[in-house]
């Protein structure tokens, strides 16, 4: 049987809270449409959009078709569209009222009969943290959470809590009605091409894998910037800042990819164990550590692509005398066997220099003998460069002797784009996760103890912050954040690899 065919075996309603929210207009129903075009989507499916909005179905049908064609990646066509709407409804109702999911259990039992869905069900949160709880405990008081042998699975946006307390009380609230395997807590950054191809750039190249180590690799770099601001999130962005709202998800999870052993085979839970221990390791700052190794800053005003922009203060929904975090670098240490004494630099801020994701590995340099020696040569250092976005792709920089007469050996590199050629068109994160959601493969998704220790490592960092009196350090949009984030590789003798 066939990959495809295997995928048309998984019948389910996809619920969407917050149906007519952007994540669901820019990404889910785009994401949904896609699945439809690729023949990855079962026959037997259908979409429920929950909002408080009074909608007719035909308006709601016509917002998100107006939706898929402004941002999905694929052309409309009315084949498909016509094909994929007549699966999409529309459901008025408060998440508090009662009598809105009595009403909703009438309406997906109807679904399941007309569409064939036999019961199964992926509840989608797609609303602000405070709804999680209220709307895991509606559905398991009305009956719409555990219903076998038919499976219900929910899928939970970030942020899972704002710190280890409220996330250990959340988790709670959800595991009393959600068994663990049926909960599904996204990093939409899991879902991209380049991070599900980082375990196999490591584990089925005998080249990388035999050097992946201390002895051979002088430090790791892994950078997620930004060029846009806060835009409209600027209430939500003073409670978050870019340690809560990029480092406790997705930066480490990059980094366990990066550090974690070889799974003992390639199913989800042993893969998330591996991950899980490289979590485990990271000690916890002290205000001492955090003096060293953490820098903070905040934007202010600057020129982003020839533009001018505003400063954070300035941002709608921001205090002007907010102390906040745009940006943030950490340098963090790995003491296992394999890691001990690399050092791995974490940076990510809004309004940089450019939109850029990715993980810089730098290998040592050589001793400086044979043509260091023989011609007083400084030899660069080999860089493999695993990238994320915009561009998809591997970069790698090795010596080499120039043309020429003269022995002169020069850096040159092998740059492999994934997304600049690809005829198939990569697929969007959200299509990833869908699909795998639907046909109940957790292993881009976040399980618990990662959520747990995640958590605990940054409330050390924001703990000894303020225990440090840590300063807040400006740095003009546009720029690659504040000097001092300079100055954490240049105090190691290092550089960021895009500022050298």
């Amino acid at each position: 049987m066939t990959e495809l065919e295997t995928v048309h075996d998984f019948a389910c309603i996809i619920v969407i809270f917050g149906g007519t929210g952007d994540l669901t207009y820019r990404k889910l129903m785009p994401a949904l449409y896609n699945l439809k075009d690729k023949q990855q989507l079962s026959g037997k499916i259908a979409i429920v959009a929950i909002a408080r909005q009074e909608l007719s179905l035909d308006h709601y049908r016509r917002s998100v078709y107006e939706a898929i064609e402004e941002f999905s990646r694929s052309e409309s066509e009315a084949g498909i569209w016509h094909s994929l709407q007549e699966r999409v409804y529309y459901h008025s109702m408060d998440f508090n009222n009662d009598n809105g999911y009595l009403e909703l259990n009438r309406l997906l039992i109807h679904l399941d009969q007309k569409h064939g869905t036999g019961g199964n069900r992926i509840y989608y949160l797609a609303v602000a943290p405070e709804n999680f709880p209220l709307i895991v405990n509606k559905l398991h008081s009305h009956g719409l959470a555990l219903n076998p042998p038919a499976w219900q699975r929910i899928m939970i946006e970030k942020p899972f809590g704002r710190d280890l307390t409220s996330a250990r009380t959340l988790n709670q609230q959800i595991s009393r009605v959600f068994p663990e395997n049926n909960i599904y807590r996204i990093d939409h950054y899991l879902g991209k091409q380049m991070i599900q191809n980082i375990m196999v750039i490591r584990f089925a190249n005998l080249l990388f894998e035999s050097v992946w180590n201390a002895r051979y690799i002088d430090n790791v770099q892994i950078t997620s910037s930004e060029t846009v601001g806060v835009q409209n999130r600027g209430e939500y962005y003073e409670r978050a800042g870019a340690l809560r709202d990029m480092v406790q998800n997705h930066m480490l999870q990059l980094l366990t990819l990066i550090a974690m052993e070889a799974p003992a085979n390639l199913d989800t839970e042993s893969i998330r164990d591996e991950k899980v221990k490289i979590l485990r390791t990271l000690g916890e700052f002290s205000a001492e550590t955090v003096r060293r190794g953490v820098v903070q800053g905040q934007y202010t005003g600057g020129m982003v692509n020839g533009a001018l922009v505003k400063g954070y203060r300035e941002e709608e929904r921001v205090s002007t005398a907010s102390n906040t975090e745009t940006f943030v670098a950490l340098k963090v240490k790995i003491p296992n066997f394999r890691w001990a004494g690399v050092p791995f630099y974490i940076r990510t801020g809004k309004r940089c220099h450019t939109k850029l994701s990715e993980i810089v590995i730098q290998f040592k340099r050589l001793p400086e003998i044979l043509y260091s020696k023989e011609y007083n040569l400084q030899l660069e250092p080999n860089v493999l460069i695993i990238k994320i976005q915009p561009k998809e792709g591997i970069y790698f920089q090795f010596n080499a002797k120039e043309p020429g007469m003269t022995t002169k050996i020069v850096p040159v590199n092998m740059d492999f784009c994934q997304n600049c050629d690809y005829d198939g068109d990569s697929p969007e994160a959200y299509e990833k996760l869908l699909l795998d959601a639907i046909k109940g493969d957790s292993t881009l998704f976040t399980r618990w103890d990662e959520v747990e220790h995640a958590w605990r490592f940054t409330d050390s960092i924001s703990r000894s912050l303020n225990d440090a009196a840590a300063m807040l350090h400006d740095y003009p949009a546009g720029s690659w954040g504040p000097v001092a984030a300079t100055n954490l590789l240049n105090y190691d003798g290092r550089e960021w690899w895009n500022e050298q």
